[in-house]
């Protein structure tokens, strides 16, 4: 072999461990970048209690947070803005959705249906801050109708029919429960299973709205909160 030969493959043995080398590198950094972001190796464990949430058809999840009286009529409007938003962006349909408006502490009361107002109006009101543009004594669950309260017509019938569920705080209604207990000589269990049997449609009585809300992420749910 030449002088020339030799020095030729020397050159190119030495590119060649360059190469390596910067592959081996990019692939270590590769590998740093996915230990930083999520593959760590943790799995977030499953209860039959959350089950509900994967059992919702659709090839996006949301899931739309509210706590208090105002933030529970944004949640319903953002909703409808997500679907709509799916549906003028990108072709899509409502089924496309798997999508979870949560009504915890302040907005709790929105999970109860009109019966329920009419009777414990007084409560309802006081937690969740709303009030008829008339006047009139809200006596109704301002998102059974359309526009009074700001909700357009994103009415609970309507959301539910168009697949949307709702998670209502378990934590929230047994205190409710115990506070209209007191002020009418009844037990609190007593009055609980009266809210949780008249509790609007398509909902799901959650142990804890901020635990669905950290549970909803961990079945793959985006995550947003409703200030309104």
């Amino acid at each position: 072999m030449s002088a020339d030969q030799t020095h030729n493959r020397r050159k190119f043995l030495a590119g060649a461990g360059l190469v390596a080398a910067g592959a081996a590198t990019a692939a270590n950094a590769q590998e740093i970048g996915h230990s930083h972001h999520g593959n760590s190796g943790f799995t977030p464990a499953r209860h039959a209690e959350d089950s509900w949430m994967d059992e919702m058809g659709g090839v996006h999840r949301a899931f739309v947070d509210s706590s208090t009286g105002s933030g529970g009529i944004a949640a319903m409007n953002f909703a409808s803005n997500i679907l709509l938003a799916h549906a003028q962006g990108y072709g899509g349909s409502d089924e496309d959705y798997g999508l979870i408006v949560c009504f915890r502490h302040n907005s709790s009361p929105y999970g109860f249906n009109d019966a329920m107002w009419e009777k414990y109006g007084e409560l309802f009101v006081g937690r969740t801050g709303v009030s008829n543009s008339n006047g009139d004594p809200v006596a109704i669950n301002p998102l059974s109708v359309e526009r009074t309260y700001g909700n357009r017509s994103n009415t609970i019938d309507a959301m539910s029919g168009r697949g949307v569920r709702f998670a209502v705080c378990d934590l929230s209604t047994r205190g409710m429960a115990g506070m209209l207990a007191r002020s009418a000589g009844r037990t609190t269990e007593e009055v609980y299973e009266e809210l949780v049997s008249n509790a609007i449609p398509s909902s799901h009585f959650v142990p804890a709205g901020v635990m669905a809300a950290t549970r909803a992420q961990e079945y793959g749910y985006s995550f947003m909160y409703a200030t309104g």
